[in-house]
C-alpha cells in the first residue's frame, strides 16, 4: 500500500494532534515527578525542622531545671559561707565557742593564710577558684571519743568547709599527769592537720 501526497494531507493533522498529545503527557509526567520531589524534599525539610526545634525545646526544658537547680546548690553553698573571701573571723569565732563547751581539756589553733587549692584528683571547678586556708589543731584529751565529738561539733556548728587531712595521737607522759594532779590530767594529746575551702568566682572584682 502506497500514501500519496493527497493520503499525508489527510492524516498530518491526526499526526499533529498524536504528538501534541504524546508532548502534552510527557510534560504532564515530567512535572508530576519534579511535584513529587518537590513535596518529598519539602516533607523532610519540615521534619528537620520540626526535630530541630524539639530539640532546642528540649535542651532550654533542661538548661532550665539546670539553672534551678544550680541556682539552689550556689545559695546553699553561700549560705554556710564557702563561696566567697575566706570567713577567717567565723571560724575563729565558732572554735571558740566549741572550746566554752568543753569538749576537749584544751585545744590550740593556728590558720595559716589563704592559698590557691588543687584537689587530688582535679575536679572540675566551673567558674570558681577553689582556695585553701590550712589550720592546724592540737588537743590534750581525756580520751579519743572527745575528738570525734569535736569535730561533730565543728562541722555543725560553724559555716564552712573544713577539709579534715588526718590525726595523729599519743599518750600523755607519767610526768605530765604527775604535773597537773591538782586538775583533771589529759590522758591523750593529738595534733590534726586540715584546712577551710572556699570557692572564690572568677567574675567578682577584687
Amino acid at each position: 500500500m502506497k500514501f500519496t501526497r493527497n493520503d499525508m494531507m489527510i492524516v498530518r493533522w491526526d499526526i499533529l494532534i498524536l504528538c501534541a498529545s504524546l508532548l502534552v503527557s510527557v510534560l504532564a509526567v515530567y512535572s508530576s515527578d519534579e511535584y513529587a520531589v518537590k513535596t518529598h524534599r519539602d516533607r523532610q525539610n519540615a521534619q528537620r525542622q520540626m526535630i530541630d526545634a524539639r530539640n532546642r525545646l528540649n535542651t532550654a526544658y533542661e538548661d532550665q531545671q539546670n539553672m534551678a537547680m544550680y541556682a539552689d546548690e550556689y545559695r546553699t553553698l553561700d549560705e554556710r559561707k564557702i563561696i566567697g573571701d575566706d570567713h577567717r573571723l567565723d571560724w575563729i569565732e565558732g572554735l571558740e565557742r566549741i572550746r566554752n563547751n568543753g569538749l576537749a581539756l584544751d585545744f590550740r589553733y593556728s590558720i595559716s593564710p589563704q592559698k590557691n587549692f588543687t584537689p587530688q584528683p582535679a575536679i572540675n571547678s566551673g567558674n570558681f577558684d577553689l582556695h585553701y586556708s590550712e589550720t592546724k589543731l592540737q588537743f590534750e584529751l581525756l580520751h579519743e571519743r572527745q575528738l570525734l565529738d569535736f569535730f561533730a561539733a565543728l562541722h555543725r556548728q560553724i559555716k564552712g568547709q573544713y577539709q579534715l587531712e588526718g590525726c595523729s595521737m599519743q599518750r600523755a607522759t607519767t610526768e605530765e599527769g604527775e604535773n597537773l594532779a591538782a586538775t583533771v590530767a589529759p590522758h591523750l594529746r593529738a595534733e590534726c592537720s586540715g584546712g577551710w575551702v572556699t570557692l572564690k568566682n572568677r567574675n567578682t572584682p577584687q
